[in-house]
């Protein structure tokens, strides 16, 4: 179960994004490389060692390190997405998601930060099609987000690290 909480919106990429037209028109000057390459991405978590079963808090920051507003466009309606030892969202279930561009806008200098709640579980798909919930296994595991863009050498993220005793 992943809780998403946001502030005071219903977008449901996470994000508080208002609409500026004047950061928009200028944003389409700069080059979709260099507007890729202006995210940095950082992941952080509430705390770093956790009880079997216990609530992760992961907190993402998208910061445009340019002076210029950008637009990242992603190539799908995911803009940016998170994962537990590289298991998206930490479940193995298929996710639908529109294979149709989408674009974030950033303002010059802005953060845009979303907060998540992993239940500590991992969700798998048994053989015969149903789901079941697996505890995570004590030891390290390792939580990344990451800016979803089309190139995979221009791939933004951040990992962080947690200890389940």
């Amino acid at each position: 179960m992943v809780h998403r909480r946001h502030s005071d919106s219903d977008d449901r990429t996470g994000f508080d994004d208002t609409t500026n037209y004047l950061s928009a028109a200028v944003s389409r000057f700069v080059p979709r490389w260099l507007a890729r390459r202006a995210i940095a991405v950082e992941v952080s978590t509430d705390r770093t060692a956790y009880d079997p079963g216990d609530p992760v808090e992961i907190t993402v920051r998208f910061t445009n390190r340019l002076p210029l507003p950008v637009e990242v466009v992603t190539p799908t309606r995911r803009p940016w997405g998170w994962a537990i030892d590289d298991v998206l969202e930490g479940t193995d279930e298929r996710r639908y998601v529109r294979e149709e561009p989408a674009a974030v806008s950033f303002r010059a200098g802005e953060t845009k930060t979303a907060t998540v709640t992993w239940n500590g579980h991992f969700r798998r798909e048994n053989a015969d099609g149903l789901d079941r919930s697996e505890v995570a296994g004590s030891g390290e595991h390792t939580v990344s987000a990451f800016l979803s863009v089309a190139d995979r050498r221009a791939h933004h993220e951040d990992t962080a690290q947690i200890r389940v005793r």
